[in-house]
């Protein structure tokens, strides 16, 4: 029976690896529709978010970017959150390719080293130990792209609820609004604020109006209160006023968002730390119930 189990893993194997080398040298053709499409498509925005290409992992995988574009990864969603964490798409499938690589041969480099040393853990390890890292390796890099991009969207709407309050001062001591973004955007610090810089500097070197490029920013963030900001500055040439009361009442709704998370979280984080305490409850209780239910079951 293993014997059976064993083929059949190598066979899957085998035909996955075949597969995917039929992809690498002979990839798809593209549908027509989409050739069209984006010969067609006017010319997209310069992304306002930057992305760093560096890694050996990156290096190493490149020749398989190809066969996973192929494929259709990485999704729409996944690659917002790439853009937000300022990885290329290409470095993210190459550091995948690698990962999985790197899983998959890892087990049998120790089989090697076990065999040399006179030990063997069977022929059964090294390809389900292999399989199970590589299916690891290949899924991490997602995970821990996402994590990243949640990490940041979330610091991202706390700067953001900051800046419209310093926003909504400035525009009630009487500045324009143009004045009013850039100089409240010069007072914060970090990540969120740079891109929100970012954004503003593009509008001036491009000579389109900010909010244009705040909607944009808030877009590539996927973080609609931005979106939201840019909708109600676009307000401000003829409804002065009203846009800062909008702007008070988003700061203050985005505030109270935040706050409501926060106790969402900490709640959660509560009832996390509980769990340790349940199971060792439950591992003394065990422990002290054992002895008298075996005396019991003996007596019978």
């Amino acid at each position: 029976m293993t014997t059976v189990i064993t083929a059949l893993i190598l066979g899957a194997g085998l035909g996955l690896g075949l597969w995917a080398l039929a992809v690498w040298a002979f990839p798809p053709r593209p549908a027509l529709g989409a050739v069209l499409a984006r010969s067609t498509a006017a010319p997209a925005p310069t992304p306002i978010l930057a992305a760093k290409d560096t890694g050996w992992a990156a290096r190493l995988g490149r020749p398989f970017i190809a066969p996973l574009r192929a494929l259709g990864l990485p999704g729409e969603r996944l690659a917002r959150d790439l853009a937000v964490i300022g990885r290329p798409v290409a470095t993210h499938l190459a550091e995948k390719a690698t990962l999985a690589i790197a899983g998959l041969l890892a087990p049998v480099l120790l089989q090697l080293l076990l065999t040399l040393a006179g030990l063997s853990l069977g022929i059964e390890f090294p390809i389900i130990a292999g399989l199970v890292l590589a299916a690891a390796g290949f899924v991490l890099p997602d995970l821990q792209a996402k994590s990243d991009a949640a990490k940041l969207r979330t610091g991202f709407r706390h700067a953001l609820s900051a800046y419209l309050d310093l926003v909504w001062i400035t525009l009630a001591g009487g500045a324009g609004v143009d004045s009013a973004l850039n100089d409240s955007v010069a007072i914060g610090r970090g990540w969120a604020f740079e891109q929100i810089r970012r954004a503003l500097d593009t509008a001036r070197l491009t000579r389109t109006t900010p909010w244009a490029t705040l909607r944009q920013l808030g877009e590539e963030l996927d973080v609609t209160e931005l979106s939201e900001l840019a909708a109600s500055v676009s307000l401000a040439g003829t409804e002065g006023a009203k846009v800062r009361t909008s702007l008070a009442a988003k700061a203050g709704a985005l505030r109270t968002h935040q706050i409501t998370n926060a106790e969402g979280d900490a709640q959660a984080a509560t009832e996390r730390m509980s769990l340790p305490v349940m199971a060792l409850f439950l591992g003394f209780l065990a422990f002290i119930a054992y002895p008298a239910l075996t005396q019991v079951l003996n007596g019978l």
